[in-house]
């Protein structure tokens, strides 16, 4: 989880709060988390 915090590939509730940060969906999210595990 933190390492796609980290890499700025978040959902829109952090996105918003975060500058220069990718938006994704939540399943899109999901998918980043496991690729970064």
């Amino acid at each position: 989880l933190g390492k796609t915090i980290q890499r700025k590939t978040v959902t829109y509730d952090l996105e918003r709060q975060m500058k220069g940060a990718k938006l994704v969906k939540c399943s899109e999210f999901g998918d980043e988390i496991i690729k970064n595990m």
